[in-house]
């Protein structure tokens, strides 16, 4: 059975629409959307294997497609056949491509296609019932296949983005370290240079300093 349905786009995480009624009888249902949340945060800094994907999150799966920048994901039961996840997930990809797909690179508040739930849930119940006719017909399309689609775990899945986080901050970190220790080398060397040179300027300075006076007074 669905859980959650949530759609954002990839470019910077922006969440365009959900599914209302969603999480109701779920129990932890913020959890799983924080969860959601931050994967689309990971997908907006390019942490992404595949355009499709499967993720364990304790009893569900999140599967998502991502098509024209924009993610479309869902939660399901374990149990609930991958192939109709995917398939109520193109449904919407469809209808949101040809309803909004002109404005998706414009929107500039959360949830501005706030009014696509009624789509979500419109379809959502057409994929309830897993028995009948036209879901069979579905899971019995040759056509349509998903067993190649990646499985992933969630914590494993967002711990990639974390040692991607870190790496990158340890990179800057060692850019800003190395031009402190280059800025003091620079100093150093120019005390070097104080400390060589500064007497042999202080006894030219005496000298000339003494060929004036006598040169003044004579």
């Amino acid at each position: 059975m669905v859980k959650l349905t949530m759609i954002a786009r990839v470019t910077d995480g922006l969440p365009l629409a959900e599914g209302l009624d969603d999480g109701r009888d779920l129990k932890d249902a913020d959890f799983y959307k924080q969860q959601a949340k931050l994967l689309f945060k990971n997908l907006s800094k390019g942490h992404h294997e595949a355009s499709r994907m499967s993720i364990e999150t304790g009893p569900y799966y999140f599967h998502y497609i991502i098509e024209g920048r924009v993610c479309y994901l869902t939660m399901c039961d374990r149990s609930y056949p991958k192939k109709l996840a995917f398939q109520y997930l193109e449904d919407l990809k469809n209808e949101f491509e040809r309803v909004n797909g002109n404005q998706i690179e414009t929107a500039a508040r959360p949830y501005a296609f706030i009014k696509f739930d009624t789509f979500i849930q419109k379809t959502k119940k057409l994929y309830l019932d897993t028995r009948t006719q036209r879901n069979l017909a579905k899971l019995n399309d040759e056509l349509y296949e998903v067993h190649q689609i990646m499985t992933r775990n969630v914590q494993e899945v967002l711990g990639v983005g974390e040692k991607l986080d870190q790496v990158s901050e340890m990179s800057s970190r060692l850019t800003s370290d190395t031009r402190i220790y280059a800025d003091k080398a620079k100093d150093l060397n120019r005390q070097a240079l104080i400390r060589k040179y500064a007497p042999v300027a202080i006894v030219i300075g005496v000298v000339l300093m003494l060929f004036w006076l006598k040169n003044k007074i004579w």
